[in-house]
């Protein structure tokens, strides 16, 4: 692995898991993005929770925001191994603007590709591959989270409109800044008492902006949103698919979301550990390096092995992973499971062993370890996975041994 020395920072290629040139040259192209643009606004963002439109355009420019969409529709035409490249690379830097990306990229972009009409993608396909318009998804309510068929936000069709009412809440790219709407959304909704997904655009009547959500633990540099839904017109053009049939494109998006979650837990765990390590390496306690004491090897040492075990699971799943189909369910959850405590548990080490110096912001690590708890939440639970996991293996016990 080759690895250049850029003041603070370690700058790492990913040559053992970009099995193709393509996916090198991309590894190579969001490495310089991350180096150049990402990391240099990371703490400011984040420390004022503001979002960055404008590096999000940027990477619109870099053709980022279509990694999964076909080429024939504007996009890179790549696969799910792309996606943990590029969500893994991002999240050393600013997990924050990452998950801003993910909600665009993989749970607006990548969904309505793969579901829409022709005519739907000709018409907003343009704007979001390009960045000029922000996208999300709207699934979660605030009495229905992991429990997606609980939700309570009907739409009920009326002439050539489907009227919409209903609340969504923790809605990543809901907002822009404190009043501002996103551009575009997938809204999950009750039809006749099955799932039907609609395209619905800022300025349709009746679709507000409840509040934007402040003091997050972490991941401050995306905005997160109430969304309001108050009888919202909605042109019957845009359901996506057919009504009633959307529970299917829900689950299949589902996989590749929390694949590229897990991707994020890689990235926050290697900076961590590259921090552990350089700190180890240069600070001295009781006469000797910090590297020489037994305890702090156990925590450099256990989380390497961790970080090797949970990228090669993740990238494993990744390579596997049909985004046109479903049947991934368990991996998928199994490697966001496993990935997320990884993230999680290396960060909280890293600041152990840097003491005090950890418990600011000048190390990173500390912001790195607020950002890592979402994703034991977002995208599903751990209980959940372990439910889901549970479950699939004990209707198919071979799965075990593929």
């Amino acid at each position: 692995m080759n690895t250049q020395r850029d003041g603070n920072v370690w700058w790492k290629e990913f040559p053992l898991h970009a099995p193709t040139e393509e996916h090198r040259l991309l590894a190579h192209t969001v490495e310089s993005f991350v180096r150049d643009e990402v990391e240099p606004q990371a703490q400011s963002y984040n420390r004022d929770e503001r979002f960055n439109r404008e590096l999000f355009r940027r990477a619109g420019e870099l053709g980022l925001l279509g990694l999964t969409v076909p080429s024939e529709d504007g996009g890179a035409g790549l696969d799910a191994t792309a996606a943990v490249i590029v969500h893994e690379a991002l999240s050393w830097s600013d997990p924050g603007f990452c998950l801003a990306y993910l909600a665009h990229a993989v749970l607006f972009v990548h969904n309505f590709a793969t579901n829409a009409n022709e005519q739907q993608k000709r018409r907003v396909l343009p704007q979001v591959l390009s960045g000029q318009w922000i996208g999300g998804m709207c699934m979660t309510e605030p009495e229905a989270g992991t429990d997606v068929l609980g939700m309570r936000t009907t739409a009920e069709l009326q002439g050539d409109h489907y009227v919409l009412n209903g609340r969504k809440m923790f809605i990543t790219n809901g907002a822009i800044d404190d009043n501002t709407l996103g551009d575009v959304f997938l809204v999950y909704a009750k039809t006749g008492g099955k799932i039907s997904t609609f395209l619905v655009e800022k300025g349709m009547p009746g679709f507000t902006l409840g509040q934007r959500l402040h003091d997050k633990l972490g991941m401050r540099s995306s905005m997160t949103a109430e969304l309001v839904f108050d009888h919202c017109l909605v042109p019957a053009g845009n359901l996506i698919g057919e009504e009633g049939a959307s529970l299917q494109h829900m689950m299949r998006n589902l996989e590749i979301e929390r694949v590229a979650l897990a991707a994020m837990s890689l990235g926050i765990a290697m900076r961590c550990l590259e921090t552990m390590v350089q700190y180890a390496n240069t600070r001295h306690a009781f006469g000797v390096p910090l590297r020489e004491h037994g305890q702090i090897q156990r925590y450099i040492g256990d989380s390497y092995a961790e970080f090797r075990a949970a990228r090669s699971y993740v990238y494993d799943v990744a390579r596997r992973l049909d985004l046109r189909s479903l049947g991934n369910r368990a991996d998928a959850d199994g490697a966001k499971l496993f990935a997320a405590r990884v993230g999680k548990n290396i960060a909280d080490r890293a600041i152990q062993v840097l003491g005090g110096y950890g418990y600011m912001g000048e190390y990173v690590v500390e912001r790195l370890w607020r950002d890592a708890k979402l994703i034991e939440i977002g995208g599903g639970t751990l209980e959940a996975h372990q439910k889901n996991i549970t479950k699939d293996l004990c209707r198919a016990p071979e799965w075990i041994r593929r």
